[in-house]
Formats: structure tokens, C-alpha cells, sequence
């Protein structure tokens, strides 16, 4: 009698458990879509990251070469106003 009842707490069990985990099992497809949408747009973010720091690296060389230019401009300034 007593293993019926033991073998009855755990079929009442396991079916408990199992009613708790068809909600979560019904998304898992959606949370993998989801997962995907997110692994792409961290894909795209790293993208633009790398595209950010090349953009970075020509507007310091641009702005380098405005001041070679400045300083040519004032030399040039300078001769002219001693000639």
C-alpha cells in the first residue's frame, strides 16, 4: 500500500512538473529566433565599432594634417611680411 502511494507522489509529481514546463518549452522557438535576432545585431554592432574606429583614426590623421597646413600657412605669412 505504501509503495502505491509513494509511486502515485511521484507520477503526481512528475505531472506537475510537467505541466509547469510546457509554457517554457512552447517558446523555446521563439526565444531561438530571438537569440539569433540578437546574435545579428551584436554582429552589426561589432561592425560598426570597427567602422567607428577607422573613421576615428582618419579624423585625427585629417585633423594632423590641418596643422602641418596652419603651420605652413604662418610660415608662409611670416615670409611674406618680412618681404
Amino acid at each position: 500500500m505504501v509503495l502505491w502511494i509513494v509511486i502515485g507522489a511521484a507520477v503526481l509529481g512528475l505531472l506537475i512538473l510537467a505541466l509547469a514546463a510546457r509554457p517554457v518549452l512552447a517558446r523555446l522557438p521563439e526565444l531561438a529566433r530571438a537569440l539569433r535576432r540578437l546574435e545579428d545585431r551584436q554582429i552589426r554592432a561589432q561592425a560598426l565599432g570597427d567602422e567607428l574606429a577607422l573613421l576615428q583614426q582618419r579624423a585625427e590623421s585629417v585633423r594632423q594634417q590641418t596643422v602641418v597646413a596652419q603651420e605652413r600657412i604662418a610660415v608662409i605669412k611670416a615670409a611674406r611680411g618680412r618681404a
